[in-house]
């Protein structure tokens, strides 16, 4: 059944211009006043380092200063199968994906385990699973578009309909988190092959060549990086024409996973709600976002470096620098996991730590 569409709950239609230009920025407000707070506080200037930047940057997410503690922080991982792994670009087998989004389910995958530790929930959606799930809660599939998303070096991810059915899911996604309570949200991914078509995204947008984008993924030798390396040229010939338009181009090269996830990222900017992002996969959706809806990308934050070349192009072309460099390539949001107390750190130091007045302390000797 690789490959039949489904009928997903059906979602309200997304005017994707309209979303793009009701996209606000930060407070700008909030953020002058952390900064002022900053030069208060009982330290070297700048001493705490990127850490006063996140807490200024926090407070104009929050529109606060300080910002509140995050009290509900929430990964979404977004789960697909992809038909391009056919052509063996990674070291797994297509069905892995279905087995561990069981084992998400199940709370034993390192996605469960890091949000644990930090006290994130972890949300999956299945959009293009190449299987059926019967034991899953039936809102893990809720929004499922398809079973795999097509095989992109010869055909389509998606039609058009699937891809605007599936970008309209991510912004339903979104919407049902943040009316939930999410004021931090992690775009996570799982599917076998994924990293082939975010490869394809981030070269179609920054004009690379095949051979600068594509790494190891899953951990394919020498034979599978030539397989993938390919694979990608050829999607990337195919993408062509549409290389300028950012649904058409998910559509083309990219699969319903991706695509919801394109709306998610727009959507939580329009409800003013601060993403972390992973790895290269979620990295390569956010310059789609970013060239759907250019305001979005002042609402996201990078979490961690992959090692995939890709997600440091994908990086630099969207201004962001990571807060980790850990050479985590697993996926699921796992390094934006990692990162989340670092953010949760610069919170409680602009709020907590004395000033120089309040801790009589002379801001004339402190810089030494």
């Amino acid at each position: 059944m690789t490959g039949t569409s489904l009928r997903p709950v059906p979602v309200p239609a997304v005017d994707l211009d309209t979303l793009a230009i009701g996209i606000g920025g930060r407070d700008e407000d909030a953020e002058a006043r952390a900064r002022e707070r900053q030069r208060r506080l009982a330290k070297p200037t700048g001493a705490l380092g990127r850490l006063e930047d996140l807490s200024v940057w926090l407070a104009g997410a929050q529109g606060r200063c300080p910002p509140r503690p995050f009290a509900r922080s929430r990964v979404v991982v977004f789960a697909g199968d992809h038909g391009i792994a056919a052509r063996g670009v990674s070291a797994y087998p297509p069905e892995v994906t279905a087995q561990m989004v069981t084992t998400i389910l199940a709370g034993g995958a390192a996605v469960n385990v890091l949000a644990r530790s930090v006290d994130a929930g972890v949300r999956l959606v299945d959009l293009a699973v190449d299987a059926d799930l019967p034991a899953a809660p039936a809102e893990t599939s809720r929004y499922k578009v398809r079973r795999s998303s097509g095989r992109i070096d010869v055909e389509d991810a998606l039609t058009e309909a699937e891809a605007v059915i599936a970008f309209a899911a991510g912004v339903a996604i979104a919407d049902e988190e943040v009316d939930a309570g999410a004021d931090l949200l992690i775009a996570g991914d799982l599917g076998i092959g994924n990293t082939t078509p975010a490869a394809v995204l981030v070269a179609a947008l920054t004009d690379s060549e095949p051979a600068a984008v594509v790494g190891r993924g899953s951990g394919v030798d020498d034979a599978g990086w030539m397989r993938k390396t390919a694979a990608v040229r050829d999607a990337l010939r195919r993408s062509r024409p549409v290389h300028w338009d950012p649904l058409p181009l998910l559509a083309a090269v990219g699969g319903a996973d991706l695509t919801a996830m394109a709306g998610f990222l727009i959507r939580a900017a329009d409800r003013r709600t601060p993403v972390l992002l992973d790895g290269v996969v979620p990295c390569a959706v956010a310059l789609v976002a970013q060239r759907a809806a250019p305001r979005a990308r002042g609402w996201w934050l990078a979490g961690s470096r992959s090692p995939e070349p890709a997600q440091r192009i994908a990086l630099e072309h969207l201004g962001l620098s990571p807060l980790l460099d850990l050479g985590l390539r697993l996926g699921e949001g796992t390094g934006a996991l990692l990162a989340l107390p670092l953010l949760s750190a610069a919170i409680a130091t602009l709020a907590e730590m004395a000033t120089f007045g309040s801790a009589g302390v002379s801001d004339r000797t402190a810089g030494g």
